[in-house]
């Protein structure tokens, strides 16, 4: 009898432990993080394609943000003119804000410059060594580099893009190119640095080749967005206080602004600003190669990288 009875206890321990290994819950896989940098040129030249070319930023920034499951996503701005201009590059650190990114983006406007190249080559610099990439080889890192006219190569004291390509690929940076307009010279340029930093080319037009959808609901709901602000009230310290309404009055500012990017009530802009500071997780198109969330960029990172 007691045999009997250790024997059934065994056999119904042993059913417990298979139904228990059957039954065995999968872990969730790591969220996938991303870093994404935009390199601008904001140029007197850009005057007619500025307006595009924040389209395509935020067409992009999209892209990504929509992607299931999300990645946790990081973006990053420099601006950038030339010698002898306002400034060289301004550089807006990368971040999970997305409200920052916005705001700083949608202050970008057109001016200085004067003869056709630009400081192409300190902005890539300024990308690649100042932004604070995250050192983890697991970290999708990218670049665009979005404008209309090539690099300056005859500036003293300066850091070739070549060089900087080469760096950028030690440090797993992609470096995508944007050119806004058709100038043969940029295009050329602007293939090489993809092509060096392992990234794709894309050229666009006037608008950015982004839809912009205009409802007759834009007008009420931007008054109501700021009907919506005056009932915030902002708390904590002084200086954070002052972060939260300079924020909510960036996000007027975008919901009033029709051609700064793509229309405040159209779902690209509605998709990115609504989600401030969200943790996000893989991109399905990268690596090793993007599918139909991104396929317009095909970027891809090669499976494995040759010996430097």
């Amino acid at each position: 009898m007691k045999k009997l009875i250790i024997a059934s206890l065994v056999l119904g321990a042993t059913c417990v432990l298979s139904l228990g290994a059957s039954q065995e819950v999968k872990p969730k896989p790591s969220p996938q993080r991303i870093e994404v940098c935009f390199v601008v040129d904001t140029t007197g030249s850009m005057g007619g394609l500025i307006e595009a070319a924040k389209q395509k930023i935020w067409s992009i920034s999209n892209e990504i943000v929509k992607a299931k499951p999300s990645p946790e996503l990081k973006i990053g701005l420099v601006a950038y003119r030339d010698r002898g201009d306002d400034y060289i590059t301004k550089p807006f650190e990368l971040t999970d804000d997305i409200d920052t990114v916005y705001g700083h983006l949608m202050e970008f406007s057109a001016g200085g410059g004067g003869d056709t190249p630009e400081s192409v080559n300190e902005a890539l610099a300024m990308a690649v060594h100042k932004m604070m990439w995250s050192k983890d080889s697991g970290v999708l890192k990218i670049i665009f580099l979005v404008g209309d006219a090539p690099p300056h190569m005859d500036y003293p004291h300066d850091v070739l893009y070549p060089v900087t390509c080469q760096e950028a690929v030690k440090k797993d940076i992609i470096i995508n190119t944007v050119e806004c307009g058709a100038a043969e010279d940029t295009a050329v340029a602007w293939k090489k640095i993809a092509g060096l930093a392992e990234g794709r080319f894309v050229a666009i037009g006037q608008t950015g080749d982004v839809a912009v959808i205009s409802t007759p609901m834009d007008k009420q709901l931007a008054e109501l967005n700021v009907e919506i602000g005056k009932t915030l009230v902002p708390y904590g310290k002084d200086e954070e206080r002052e972060e939260v309404l300079t924020k909510q009055a960036r996000s007027e500012s975008g919901f009033t602004t029709t051609a700064a990017a793509p229309a405040a009530s159209s779902p690209d802009a509605h998709e990115l600003r609504s989600r401030p500071r969200k943790r996000v997780a893989a991109l399905k198109f990268l690596p090793p190669r993007c599918t139909e969330t991104n396929a317009r960029w095909q970027t891809s990172r090669p499976p494995q990288r040759t010996s430097r």
